[in-house]
C-alpha cells in the first residue's frame, strides 16, 4: 500500500492529532531545552538560556543547602506515604465495587466517587479550610462538644500530611479506580466458575483469580506512579502552605517556586528541578526493572 493514499484516506484522524502533538511539543518537550539554564548563569534582561557557563556551581549550592534537604526530606516522606495509601486504596475500592451486583447501586457509587476528581484544587482547599476552621469549622465544632479546645489544623505542622493525603483520597480514589474496574470487567468469568467448582470461596477467588488477572495493570500503574512520585500536587501544597506549617509542607516544588519566581534565582531553581527530574527517571527505571524481574510485567 502506498503511503500517500493511506494518509489521504485517514487525514481526518491525523488532523485530530495536531493539537495534542503541539501541546506535548510546546509544554512538555520544549521546556527540556531550558534545563541548560542549570549549567549557565542567568542575568535579568539577558538571554533566556543564560549568559555564562558555570558548570555544576548551582548543583553544589543546593547540595550544601540545608533548606533544600529539609524540603527534599519532606517530599520523600510525603510522597512515600501518599503513594502507599493512594495507590492501594483504589485497588481495594475497585475490588469491593466489583462485588456489588446491583447495577443501579453500583452506578450511584461510581458517580459519587468520580465526581470529586472534577472539583478544582482551589475549591478543594477552600472546602478544607472551611471545614477545619478553628472558629466556624464543623470539625472543631464537633470536638468542642467534648470539651476539646479548637485546633488550628491548617497551621499545625503535624496535621499537614494527614490533611493532604486525606484530601487526595477523597478527590482521586474513585477516579483512579476506573482503570482497575475496566481491568476487572475483562476477567474471564469461566475462571471464577472453575475456581468455584474447586471449592474456592469469594476471598479465595479474589486472591487466586482476580488479583493475578489484574496484576499487569497494577504493575504498569505502579511504574508510572513511581515516575511522578516526587511530583506532588504543587497547587494544593502551595495553597495549604503557611509559615507555621512550613517545616512539613515545604517540598521540592515549593522550594523551586520560591527560589525561582520569588527570589529570581532561575538558574538555581532549574538545577533543583532537574535534580528532581533525574530522581524520577531513576525511580521509573528501577520500578520497571523490579517489576519485570518479580512479576514479568513492565513498560519496556
Amino acid at each position: 500500500m502506498r503511503v500517500s493514499p493511506y494518509f489521504k484516506r485517514y487525514n481526518h484522524y491525523y488532523l485530530m492529532l495536531v493539537l495534542p502533538i503541539a501541546y506535548f511539543l510546546i509544554f512538555r518537550y520544549g521546556p527540556i531545552v531550558g534545563n541548560v539554564l542549570a549549567f549557565r548563569k542567568y542575568v535579568p534582561g539577558g538571554s533566556m538560556y543564560g549568559e555564562e557557563w558555570v558548570g555544576l556551581r548551582y548543583f553544589k549550592m543546593f547540595w550544601h543547602d540545608p533548606t533544600f534537604w529539609a524540603a527534599f526530606q519532606n517530599t520523600i516522606l510525603l510522597s512515600v506515604l501518599n503513594l502507599a495509601i493512594t495507590f492501594t486504596l483504589p485497588i481495594l475500592f475497585a475490588l469491593l465495587l466489583n462485588e456489588v451486583l446491583n447495577k443501579k447501586i453500583k452506578t450511584i457509587i461510581q458517580t459519587v466517587s468520580y465526581f470529586p476528581n472534577f472539583v478544582a484544587v482551589v475549591v478543594v482547599v477552600g472546602i478544607l479550610k472551611e471545614i477545619l476552621s478553628p472558629t466556624t469549622g464543623i470539625v472543631n465544632s464537633f470536638l468542642g462538644q467534648f470539651g476539646i479546645e479548637p485546633i488550628f489544623f491548617v497551621n499545625e505542622p503535624g496535621w499537614f500530611r494527614t490533611i493532604y493525603i486525606s484530601s487526595d483520597i477523597w478527590q482521586f480514589m474513585g477516579w483512579n479506580a476506573i482503570i482497575y474496574t475496566a481491568a476487572l470487567a475483562s476477567v474471564d468469568t469461566q475462571l471464577y466458575e472453575a475456581a468455584e467448582m474447586d471449592g474456592a470461596g469469594r476471598w479465595r477467588q479474589t486472591f487466586s483469580v482476580t488479583i493475578p488477572q489484574i496484576l499487569p495493570t497494577i504493575s504498569v500503574v505502579l511504574i508510572i506512579s513511581l515516575g511522578s512520585m516526587l511530583a506532588l500536587g504543587f497547587e494544593k501544597v502551595l495553597l495549604l502552605y503557611t509559615p507555621s506549617n512550613s517545616t512539613t509542607s515545604d517540598i521540592i516544588d515549593t522550594f523551586v517556586f520560591r527560589m525561582g519566581l520569588q527570589n529570581n534565582n532561575y538558574s538555581y531553581a532549574t538545577a533543583v528541578g532537574l535534580f528532581g527530574g533525574l530522581i524520577g527517571l531513576m525511580l521509573v527505571s528501577a520500578g520497571n526493572y523490579i517489576s519485570r524481574k518479580i512479576s514479568g510485567f513492565s513498560l519496556y
